[in-house]
């Protein structure tokens, strides 16, 4: 069973997550200039990595609600 996400957690993972995200081209998002896609693909990913560690209610990014329960 996963362990539940906490802030401290979610603070650990944003800091390791963009790290590893830093690293590296990311080829899908060559040439966009909206900055709001860009951020709300990075969250999409973001929310990809935790789900695959944690456990937590993910919000809606369109509400400006992330992460409800934290």
């Amino acid at each position: 069973m996963k362990p539940d996400l906490t802030i401290e957690l979610l603070r650990q993972e944003a800091h390791n997550f963009s790290q590893t995200e830093s690293q590296h081209s990311e080829s899908s998002l060559f040439g966009v200039t909206d900055g709001k896609a860009v951020g709300t693909y990075m969250e999409h990913k973001l929310q990809q990595y935790l789900h695959t560690k944690y456990t937590y209610v993910e919000g809606s990014s369109a509400k400006g609600i992330d992460f409800p329960n934290l």
